[in-house]
């Protein structure tokens, strides 16, 4: 689980956002490609908590290193996806299952 502390446009991609993303003991640059299912991405993902999976090889996408995959949901199944948010607030860090 982290927290999304900041949302920049990676430049010359027409898709994906750069996510400054808090895990408590330390932070992660993610690369999501949301920028057109978001009309606000900024205002809509800042300060959210979100699961993501970070036992990942960063991975270089647009000339810039990823480190780590945004865990969302309905993508696949033609949705607009959605944040996979816990229900409460939970320290940055923890851990799924």
């Amino acid at each position: 689980m982290g927290t999304i502390e900041r949302v920049e446009d990676v430049q010359g991609s027409a898709k994906l956002l750069r996510l400054r993303v808090n895990f408590g003991d330390h932070q992660r640059t993610i690369l999501v490609g949301m920028k057109k299912e978001r009309s606000n991405p900024r205002a809509e993902l800042e300060g959210k908590q979100s699961l993501f999976v970070v036992n990942l090889p960063a991975r270089m996408m647009a000339g810039e290193q990823s480190e780590g995959m945004l865990f969302d949901i309905g993508f696949l199944d033609g949705i607009i996806p959605q944040l996979a948010i816990p229900e409460a607030k939970v320290p940055n860090g923890a851990r799924a299952g």
